[in-house]
C-alpha cells in the first residue's frame, strides 16, 4: 500500500476538517466567506477528498492483485478534481468551475468502477458480493446528480424534485457506497465465509437500504405510504445488522487478540455508532416523528456526522491501524482520542441543543462557543495522526 496516497487523504480530511471548524466559527464571528458555499466545500471534500479516495486506496489494495499503473494516475487525476471543488466552491458554490470539477470527479467514479469491476479478483463470495453491490450503489448515486440541472431549469431549486435528488445521492453514497465498501474490506480482513447467515444479511442490507430512501423523500412529498416503506426498510435493516454481528462476532474476537489496544478501540468505537444509527432509525419511525427531525437542523447534521464521522471514519482508521503504516506511540494515541473525543463532544452538544429546540426550551448556554471549542479536537486529531504516518518510516 502506497503510504503517500493514504497521506493525501487524509490532508484532504484534514482541510474538510478546518471548513467545517470554520463554520462553527462563523454562528461566533464573521469569517468573510459565504456559509452556504463554504458547506459544500466542506461536504464535497469530505465525501470525495477523504472517504471515496481512502476506499479507493484500500479497494486496490485489497482485491487488484496486479497494481497497474493506471489505477495510480487515476488516483491523482481523482485528486485534482477534489483540489478543484476545494478551491471552487468557497467562492462560487455551484458554479462553473466548481460543476466542472465535480462532473471531472464522477467521470473518474464511473472509470473505477470499470476497471474494479473488471480486475478485482478474491477467493471470496462475501468479499465479491459486498465489493459490487457498493460499485453498483456508487452509480446509482449519482443518478440523483445528474437530475439536478433539468430539476433546477423545469421546477427551480426550491422544489421537491431538485431536494429529492440531492437526497438520493446523498442516501445511496452513504448508506449504499460507502457503508457496503467498509463492509466489504470489513468481512475480508476478518476473512468471512459464505454461509445461509450471509446470504440473508446481504439480502436485507440491500433491501433495506433501497427502501429507507423513503424517508428523505417523504420529507419533500409527504406520504403514509412512504412513511410505511420507510418502516419496512429500518426494520429489515434492523436485522440485519443482528446478523451482521452475528457473521462478525467469533471472529471480532480473535481479530482483537491480534491487534493493538488502539486499534480495537477505534474498531470498538465505530461498530457501537453502527449500531446507535441502526436505533436511532428505529426510533424515526414513531409516527409524526420524522417529519420533526427533518425540521431540527441539529438532530440532521448530527445523524449525519454519526454515518460519516462514527461508522465510516470509525472503520477507516482501524484500517489504517490495522496496516501497520504507523507508530504505536503517544501521538498516535493521543491523535485518535482527540479525533474521538472531539467526536462524542460535538455529537453530544448538538443532541442536547436538538432536543432543546424539540420542546422549546430555547438555546443552550455557549451553545456555539461550545460546539466551536469541542471541534478543535477533530483537526487536531487527524493532524497527529498524520504527523505519525508522515514520520513513521515503511518497513
Amino acid at each position: 500500500m502506497q503510504k503517500k496516497l493514504i497521506i493525501v487523504c487524509l490532508l484532504n480530511f484534514l482541510v474538510a476538517a478546518l471548513m467545517g471548524l470554520a463554520l462553527r466559527f462563523s454562528f461566533i464571528d464573521s469569517i468573510g466567506i459565504n456559509y452556504r458555499y463554504l458547506t459544500h466545500a466542506h461536504s464535497h471534500v469530505a465525501m470525495l477528498g477523504w472517504v471515496y479516495l481512502m476506499l479507493y486506496v484500500f479497494i486496490i489494495h485489497y482485491f487488484i492483485p496486479e497494481k497497474r499503473p493506471v489505477y495510480n494516475r487515476l488516483f491523482w487525476l481523482t485528486q485534482v478534481a477534489v483540489i478543484g471543488m476545494m478551491l471552487s466552491f468557497p467562492f462560487q458554490g455551484y458554479g462553473t468551475i466548481s460543476i466542472s470539477f465535480s462532473t471531472l470527479h464522477i467521470l473518474c467514479s464511473y472509470y473505477f468502477v470499470y476497471l474494479i469491476w473488471k480486475h478485482h479478483k478474491t477467493e471470496s463470495i462475501v468479499t465479491t458480493l459486498l465489493l459490487k453491490a457498493s460499485l453498483l450503489f456508487m452509480f446509482l448515486s449519482t443518478l440523483g446528480v445528474w437530475c439536478l440541472g433539468p430539476a433546477v431549469g423545469l421546477l427551480g431549486k426550491a422544489s421537491a424534485f431538485y431536494q429529492i435528488a440531492i437526497q438520493h445521492f446523498l442516501h445511496f453514497q452513504f448508506n449504499g457506497w460507502f457503508l457496503f465498501a467498509v463492509i466489504a474490506i470489513f468481512f475480508h480482513q476478518l476473512q468471512i465465509k459464505d454461509s445461509l447467515l450471509f446470504r440473508r444479511f446481504f439480502k436485507l442490507l440491500v433491501v433495506s437500504t433501497i427502501l429507507t430512501l423513503a424517508m428523505p423523500v417523504q420529507w419533500f412529498v409527504p406520504s403514509s405510504v412512504l412513511l410505511a416503506i420507510n418502516a419496512v426498510g429500518v426494520l429489515l435493516q434492523g436485522i440485519a445488522i443482528i446478523y451482521f454481528f452475528k457473521l462478525a462476532l467469533i471472529q471480532i474476537k480473535d481479530f482483537n487478540t491480534s491487534s493493538s489496544k488502539i486499534l480495537r478501540h477505534c474498531l470498538g468505537f465505530a461498530l457501537v455508532c453502527l449500531v446507535i444509527k441502526s436505533i436511532l432509525q428505529l426510533v424515526s419511525i414513531i409516527p409524526g416523528f420524522t417529519e420533526d427531525l427533518y425540521l431540527h437542523r441539529n438532530f440532521v447534521i448530527g445523524f449525519i456526522h454519526l454515518l460519516m464521522l462514527g461508522v465510516i471514519t470509525g472503520f477507516l482508521l482501524a484500517f489504517i491501524l490495522k496496516n501497520d503504516l504507523v507508530t504505536l506511540n503517544k501521538t498516535l494515541t493521543l491523535g485518535i482520542w482527540s479525533f474521538l473525543l472531539g467526536f462524542v463532544l460535538t455529537e453530544t452538544i448538538l443532541l442536547i441543543q436538538g432536543i432543546k429546540f424539540y420542546f422549546g426550551n430555547g438555546i443552550l448556554p455557549n451553545y456555539y462557543v461550545l460546539l466551536f471549542t469541542g471541534s478543535i479536537l477533530l483537526p487536531l486529531g487527524i493532524s497527529l495522526l498524520l504527523l505519525n504516518l508522515i514520520t513513521t518510516h515503511e518497513t
